[in-house]
């Protein structure tokens, strides 16, 4: 369930039946076939040299992708980089890719419950930890990378973040540091019919400002608190609004496939790729689709599916519709915290008792109340006393949907064991981003102590922790 595909699958010419077509052919009608899908990005750290600098390509990220293959199987991926430079990996279902500035992804395997895949997120974070222990590489897990300035970020050697770069900060004033300096945690969810899409893509839209709460976890950038419980979040407010955030219409029935089509027919797009090449072109996909494009070597293209796939992926709403429903609004967490998130949602969305009691705490908002909240909950999060109450009766919920598919581990806990770390914070009324102040304070700043402190406050894996 990788959020982009390497290479687009089809190039026969794009029909108007085959824009809603792509959604139907997803379908599941087997509820027992329903699958989860989880991404986890994280940010690295040099430390072996005292520097605690962000990593580079050549000196760190191809280090430990090259030792993964030859220590733990994986494969290079299907699509290169600039000039043929190893970009992404494979093995048995998952991958493993490069965000913009070095961020490394792991897009899980899609597997039948939440057991299997914190088995596969812990697997992954060993091996990390093993390679990147020894590299002198450490690896955090923050919204936000909490004290790099963008200029200290290095670009990753992907065609497809060169078009980006240049055409993100038309369109607003923080794509940049979207690329550069975030990170989250995503999971991927199937549906069995156009309504059950719709019922869930509801769902999920209306309570994802609460997930953003209950998994908030970037207080800092730059080295000082913000006052934002998720500046991730906050960031995103301000990266291209035609693409980005909560859909008004997706609160009004009936959904439809059409629906989501039309909203996306009308946003700019990024690139189409040729031959492995990106080539810019930022019209509406409507607009593109009707007329084709000649570009500037005076070649005529036409709009394929492969296109249209290409262009669904470079659509960032807090909910997201591809050949799954992929839930987008939580800040990037520790191992301890990070299986939480599949099992939130897989006992909110594959209930329905859940579903239809989730939904029933935020049904009376209008548009405007939604966005009030979703502001509420990346600046307080669980220090709001209303975001709390809510956050408490949604795990409550979710942990009702999970019980009820009984399923177990070898010690005989069912998945609802998972959402244990969340009730605790929501008990305590303290986010992940409340934990990490609490440790290190509002102003650690940027020199090495500051940093050191950070590396320790927000570790997923590899080196930073030998003194503690």
């Amino acid at each position: 369930m990788s959020s982009t595909p390497e290479t687009p699958a089809s190039a026969a010419p794009l029909q108007p039946e085959d824009l809603t077509g792509f959604f139907r052919r997803a379908e599941r009608p087997d509820p027992r076939s329903h699958k989860i899908g989880t991404e986890h990005e994280k940010f690295g750290v040099v430390v072996a040299d005292g520097s605690y600098r962000p990593v580079e390509y050549e000196a760190h990220v191809l280090a430990v992708m090259q030792a993964f293959m030859a220590r733990y199987g994986w494969k290079p991926g299907g699509e290169r980089g600039n000039d043929g430079a190893l970009i992404s990996l494979e093995r048995d279902g998952a991958s493993i890719t490069l965000e913009p500035g070095g961020q490394f992804e792991l897009s899980g395997k899609p597997l039948a419950d939440v057991h299997q895949t914190c088995q596969e997120f812990t697997q992954h974070q060993r091996e990390l930890h093993a390679v990147s222990q020894e590299l002198g590489i450490a690896w955090l897990a923050s919204g936000f990378h909490p004290f790099a300035t963008r200029e200290e970020v290095h670009w990753m050697p992907k065609p497809r973040y060169a078009v980006m770069r240049a055409y993100l900060p038309t369109r607003g004033q923080r794509g940049l540091d979207m690329m550069l300096r975030t990170c989250t945690v995503q999971a991927n969810f199937d549906f069995a019919s156009e309504q059950q899409a719709g019922t869930r893509f509801r769902l999920a839209m209306g309570v994802s400002a609460l997930t953003t709460a209950l998994f908030a976890n970037s207080p800092y950038k730059e080295g000082e608190d913000r006052g934002f419980a998720s500046l991730r979040s906050d960031n995103w407010t301000d990266v291209d609004a035609a693409r980005c955030g909560l859909l008004p219409w997706a609160f009004q029935a009936p959904f439809s496939y059409q629906r989501y089509v039309d909203w996306a027919l009308d946003v700019p797009m990024f690139f189409i790729r040729r031959q492995g090449r990106y080539i810019p072109l930022h019209v509406p996909f409507r607009q593109y689709m009707a007329s084709g494009y000649v570009d500037p070597e005076g070649v005529r293209h036409s709009a394929t599916q492969g296109d249209w796939e290409l262009h669904l992926s470079t659509l960032f709403p807090e909910i997201r519709l591809k050949p799954y429903l992929e839930v987008r609004g939580c800040d990037s967490v520790r191992q301890n915290v990070v299986c939480a998130l599949p099992a939130l949602w897989k006992g909110l969305l594959y209930d329905d008792d859940a579903s239809e009691a989730a939904w029933e705490l935020v049904a009376g908002l209008d548009f405007g109340e939604r966005l009030a909240l979703w502001a509420e909950c990346r600046q307080a999060a669980l220090a709001s006393p209303r975001v709390r109450s809510l956050c408490e009766r949604l795990l409550a919920i979710a942990r009702g949907g999970l019980e009820r598919a009984d399923i177990r581990d070898h010690r005989g806990r069912t998945e609802s064991f998972f959402l244990d770390p969340l009730d605790a914070l929501v008990a305590a009324g303290t986010s992940p981003a409340d934990v990490a102040r609490a440790q290190i304070g509002p102003h650690p700043g940027r020199d090495s102590a500051g940093r050191r402190a950070f590396v320790r406050a927000f570790h997923f894996a590899g080196a930073g922790l030998e003194d503690t």
